[in-house]
C-alpha cells in the first residue's frame, strides 16, 4: 500500500530540516526526504571546525531548531538531536526522480521506484548539486580541479589555488592557510558577494600575510600542474598541487521543470516564481530556500517554519515582516506584500525578481517620498546610489545654464546609474516631481544584485548605453536617432596598459569612456609620447572617421578595469550623416584636440608630467594634491594645519612622495572614483560625501583593511593623542608642542584608520592649501591635469 502523508519536504537542508520540525511539532503527518545518508548535506559538507554565521543578526528565528553563530559540528549535532527529539520522520539515502499530480494528491517517485502520496509538496532541495565549474580547457583532464572542500586538515605543505570571491571561498582559503601555502583568486576587484563577517575573515588573512590573492584574475586553462590567469598585466601560470573552485551553483532546472514549476525566463540565474506564502505557481507545491531566493541559513529556516503554517491555513507574517513594515511606513496604509508587488509591477528591472529575492533586496533599501521639487541629488555630487521611480515622476536637469530645460522620468524610469557605473560625480541635477515616490538601492547591494541576476544587468546596461551617449556624445540627437548605434554597442574592459587601439590602425570603431581612463600617445622620435589623458564621460576614436585617415594616436587603458562602450564604425558614420549638427560639433571637437596635440607632442617635459600623474594614481582620482617644489619654501605650514584641523592628526606627508620636473605628489588621499579602501570595511565606516571627499566615521573598528587595501600608502592606523594646551599657553608660558602634531604625544585609547577628509565640513576648503603662504599646494581633478601639463611649455 502507497504511504500517504500531509506534507512530503523534498531536502533536508536547514529549510527542510525546519519545515519537518514544525510539521513534527504540529503534529501533522509528513515525510523528509534526503538523498544522502544525513541531513543537511551543504553544511554537513563545510569543512570541519568551519564557523557558521547565523546573519542577518537583526531577524529573529523561527524554527524548533535552535541555531546562532557556532561551529560546524556543534550545529549539526544539535540538529539531529532534536531532529529525535521531535520524531521528524526522515528517510535518507532517498533521493527525489519526479513529482506529479495535483493539490491535495501529488505522487513522489524515489529513486528506488517507490512512489510516494502527499496533499502539499515543499522543495527545498537547494542548489549544491549543480555546482558552476571553471570551463576552462584541461579542468576535467588534469586532475588537479575540485569544486568541494570536506576537511582542510586533510591537506598539508601544498600550493593551493582557490577560485572564488564568495563565503565558501573565502572559509576554505583561510582554513587551508593554516598549514599550505594557498592563493586566492578573485575575479572582480572586490569580494563584493561575501558576508561582511568573512569580509574582515579575509582581508586580515591578506593582511597577515597568511595567504596571498590576485584580484581582477581569469582562469583561461589548466595544465602541467599550473593553472593559467588572465590578470591586469597579461597571463600569468601558477604552480600547484590542487585547485579548489567555490563558484556558486545554479538552480536544478531542468528536475524543477518537470515537476511543473515555471521559471521566469531563460537566464541562468533565473529563480522559479513563487507567492508570498512561497507557493509556486503549482497550487500546493512550495519553493523555500536558495532554490526560491534566499539562501543564508536562518532565512531558509524561518520559511521552512511558516510554510508549515501556512499549509495549515495561519496566514502569519514572515520574520521579516516588522523590517520591512519600518522600511515601508513612509507609505502609509499599504501592507509590505502591497508595496512589494507594486514595485514589481511599477520598475520593470526588478521585475523578474521573485518576491523572496525582492524581500532580501529590500531590508537593505530605501523608499523617499521628496516633496515637490526637492533636490535629490545635485550635479557634481559625488553620491552613488541607485534610485527607481516608482510612481510619479522626476525632473532631470540637462542644461546647467538653464534648469527650465528637463527631462521627465516617470514611473518604472531609473536614474544614478551613471554614478554607480563610472564613479565620478553626477551629470545632472535631479528633482522630484509631484506625487514621486522613489526607491534608493545603496551601491553595494546594487553591484550585487547586477552580479547575480542577469535580467538585472541586461536592462541596465542597455539603457545606461543609450544615455550615455547621448549625454556625453549626441545631447542633440534624438533618442530613437540613437536606437542603430546603440545596436551595435558593447561593453569592453581593459587592463592597465592595455590598448583599445594604436596608431596607424584603420578605424573601425568609436569608444566611450564609462568607467576609468585613457591616455592617447603617438610616435614620435622612437618613444611613445603621452599626448592627453581622457577620463571617464569622454570618447576616442572618432578622428579616424572624421578624416578618412589611420588612426592617428594609440589609446591606452590609464587603469585598472577601465571600461567603454564600444560603437560600430559604420553606425556611428551613418549618424553623423544623419545629423549634420552632430559632425559639425565633432569636427570642432576633433580640430581643438589635433591642435592640442601637436603642441603636447612638442613638449616632452608637458607629456612627462601626464605619464607621471598617472602613474601616481591621477588615472583614478577625483581630487589629487600637487605641489610646485619651485614654489615651495619647505616650511610645513600644509602639515600643521593638517594636524591642527584634524585633532592633533598630520593626515599629510609633504617629503614623501615622487617628484617630476618640480611637480610633487605627496602622501595625501586621492579620493578614488572607485575607493580601494572602501572594498572591505566591516562596519562600513568609509563613505563618500556630496562634494567628493572619502572620509572615515567614527564606527572605525581598526581592523586595517583600509590601510592595507590602499595602493598610495596613505592611511595609517592611530589613537587620539591627548589634548595640547592652547596656543596662547604655548606662545606665553612655552606649553606643549605648538602647532602641529606633537611628534612625543602617544595617543590613547583604540586605534582608528585615519586619512585626508578634503577638510569637508571647514568653510574654505582644505586647511593645507590654504595655509600654504606661496601658492605652491594645490588640489586639482582630473579634468585641469592637461591645465598642469600645459604649464610645463611656459
Amino acid at each position: 500500500m502507497t504511504e500517504q502523508y500531509a506534507v512530503a519536504i523534498v531536502g533536508s537542508g536547514p529549510g527542510g530540516m525546519s519545515a519537518a520540525g514544525r510539521a513534527a511539532a504540529n503534529g501533522v503527518s509528513h515525510v523528509l526526504f534526503e538523498k544522502s545518508d544525513h541531513l543537511s548535506d551543504t553544511i554537513y559538507k563545510y569543512q570541519k571546525g568551519k564557523l557558521v554565521m547565523a546573519t542577518p543578526d537583526n531577524l529573529p528565528l523561527r524554527s524548533e531548531y535552535e541555531f546562532s553563530l557556532g561551529i560546524r559540528e556543534d550545529i549539526l549535532g544539535s540538529w539531529d538531536k532534536t531532529t529525535e527529539t521531535l520524531g521528524v520522520n526522515v528517510r535518507y539515502n532517498s533521493e527525489v526522480t519526479g513529482i506529479t499530480g495535483q493539490k491535495g494528491d501529488f505522487t513522489i517517485t524515489l529513486n528506488s521506484g517507490d512512489t510516494v502520496k502527499a496533499e502539499h509538496v515543499i522543495f527545498a532541495i537547494g542548489l549544491q548539486g549543480n555546482l558552476r565549474k571553471l570551463g576552462v580547457p584541461g579542468e576535467d583532464e588534469s586532475g588537479l580541479v575540485q569544486y568541494q572542500l570536506d576537511d582542510p586538515d586533510e591537506y598539508e605543505a601544498e600550493d593551493i589555488l582557490v577560485v572564488g570571491a564568495g563565503d565558501a571561498a573565502i572559509e576554505n582559503a583561510v582554513a587551508l592557510a593554516k598549514q599550505n601555502r594557498v592563493t586566492i583568486i578573485n575575479r572582480r576587484d572586490e569580494f563584493a558577494r561575501a558576508k561582511e563577517g568573512n569580509l574582515a575573515l579575509i582581508s586580515t588573512a591578506i593582511q597577515r600575510g597568511d595567504l596571498n590573492c590576485i584580484y581582477s584574475a581569469s582562469p583561461v586553462k589548466v595544465e602541467n600542474g599550473a593553472l593559467t590567469l588572465s590578470t591586469p598585466d597579461g597571463e600569468i601560470d601558477v604552480k600547484c598541487d590542487r585547485v579548489i573552485a567555490r563558484l556558486g551553483a545554479v538552480a536544478p532546472r531542468k528536475f524543477v521543470e518537470s515537476c511543473g514549476i515555471v521559471f521566469p525566463s531563460k537566464d541562468a540565474t533565473a529563480l522559479p516564481e513563487v507567492s508570498s506564502t512561497y507557493e509556486s505557481n503549482v497550487p500546493g507545491l512550495y519553493i523555500i530556500g536558495a532554490l526560491g531566493g534566499y539562501p543564508l541559513i536562518k532565512q531558509a529556516m524561518n520559511q521552512g517554519y511558516e510554510a508549515i503554517e501556512f499549509i495549515a491555513g495561519n496566514m502569519i507574517k514572515p520574520a521579516d515582516e516588522p523590517l520591512l513594515e519600518e522600511n515601508f511606513k513612509i507609505l502609509q496604509g499599504m501592507s509590505v506584500a502591497e508595496v512589494l508587488d507594486m514595485i514589481r509591477a511599477n520598475v520593470p528591472i526588478y521585475s523578474e525578481l521573485n518576491p523572496l529575492l525582492l524581500r532580501e533586496m529590500m531590508l537593505e533599501a530605501s523608499l523617499h517620498r521628496p516633496k515637490d521639487g526637492e533636490v535629490v541629488f545635485a550635479r557634481n555630487d559625488y553620491t552613488n546610489s541607485f534610485f527607481t521611480v516608482v510612481e510619479g515622476e522626476v525632473l532631470i536637469e540637462v542644461d546647467p545654464s538653464d534648469p527650465s530645460v528637463v527631462v521627465r522620468l516617470g514611473q518604472g524610469e531609473f536614474f544614478g546609474e551613471m554614478g554607480l557605473i563610472s564613479g565620478r560625480r553626477r551629470t545632472a541635477t535631479v528633482k522630484a516631481g509631484r506625487n514621486a515616490t522613489l526607491l534608493e538601492v545603496p551601491r553595494r547591494t546594487m553591484i550585487k544584485l547586477v552580479n547575480s541576476v542577469e535580467s538585472v544587468k541586461r536592462v541596465l546596461d542597455r539603457t545606461a548605453i543609450i544615455r550615455q551617449v547621448q549625454t556625453h556624445m549626441a545631447p542633440s540627437v534624438p533618442t530613437e536617432d540613437l536606437i542603430e548605434l546603440v545596436d551595435t554597442a558593447e561593453i569592453n574592459s581593459f587592463k592597465q596598459g592595455q590598448a583599445l587601439f594604436e596608431e596607424g590602425q584603420a578605424g573601425d570603431s568609436v569608444h566611450l569612456i564609462r568607467r576609468g581612463s585613457v591616455t592617447v600617445s603617438r610616435r614620435i622620435g622612437g618613444s611613445d609620447i603621452v599626448l592627453s589623458y581622457v577620463a571617464s564621460g569622454n570618447y576616442v576614436g572618432e578622428m579616424a572617421f572624421l578624416s578618412d585617415a589611420p588612426r592617428s594616436a594609440t589609446v591606452r587603458a590609464a587603469i585598472d578595469n577601465t571600461e567603454t562602450i564600444r560603437m560600430d564604425g559604420a553606425a556611428f558614420k551613418a549618424l553623423l550623416d544623419k545629423s549634420p549638427t552632430l559632425s559639425a560639433a565633432m569636427q570642432a571637437r576633433a580640430r581643438g584636440f589635433a591642435v592640442q596635440n601637436e603642441r603636447m607632442a612638442q613638449s616632452r617635459d608637458a607629456s612627462g608630467i601626464i605619464e607621471f600623474l598617472v602613474k601616481q594614481g591621477a588615472g583614478e582620482a577625483t581630487d589629487i594634491l600637487l605641489i610646485d617644489e619651485s614654489l615651495c619654501v619647505r616650511c610645513d605650514n600644509c602639515e600643521k594645519a593638517c594636524a591642527e584641523t584634524h585633532g592633533g592628526i598630520n593626515r599629510l606627508n609633504r617629503e614623501a612622495g615622487p617628484t617630476y620636473a618640480e611637480l610633487h605628489v605627496p602622501t595625501s588621499c586621492r579620493h578614488c572614483e572607485h575607493p580601494h579602501c572602501m572594498k572591505d570595511c566591516p562596519p562600513d565606516a568609509i563613505h563618500r560625501a556630496q562634494n567628493g571627499e572619502v572620509y572615515i566615521d567614527d564606527s572605525c573598528i581598526g581592523c586595517g583593511n583600509c590601510e592595507m587595501n590602499c595602493p598610495y600608502d596613505v592611511i595609517r592606523l592611530s589613537a587620539a593623542p591627548p589634548k595640547k594646551p592652547g596656543l596662547l599657553s604655548w606662545m606665553l608660558f612655552g606649553l606643549g608642542s605648538g602647532p602641529g602634531q606633537d611628534p612625543k604625544a602617544k595617543g590613547k585609547g583604540a586605534k582608528q584608520a585615519v586619512k585626508c577628509d578634503m577638510c569637508k565640513d571647514i568653510p574654505g576648503g582644505a586647511s593645507c592649501v590654504r595655509a600654504c603662504p606661496t601658492g605652491a599646494a594645490i588640489r586639482v581633478s582630473p579634468e585641469e591635469f592637461m591645465s598642469i601639463a600645459a604649464l610645463a611649455r611656459q
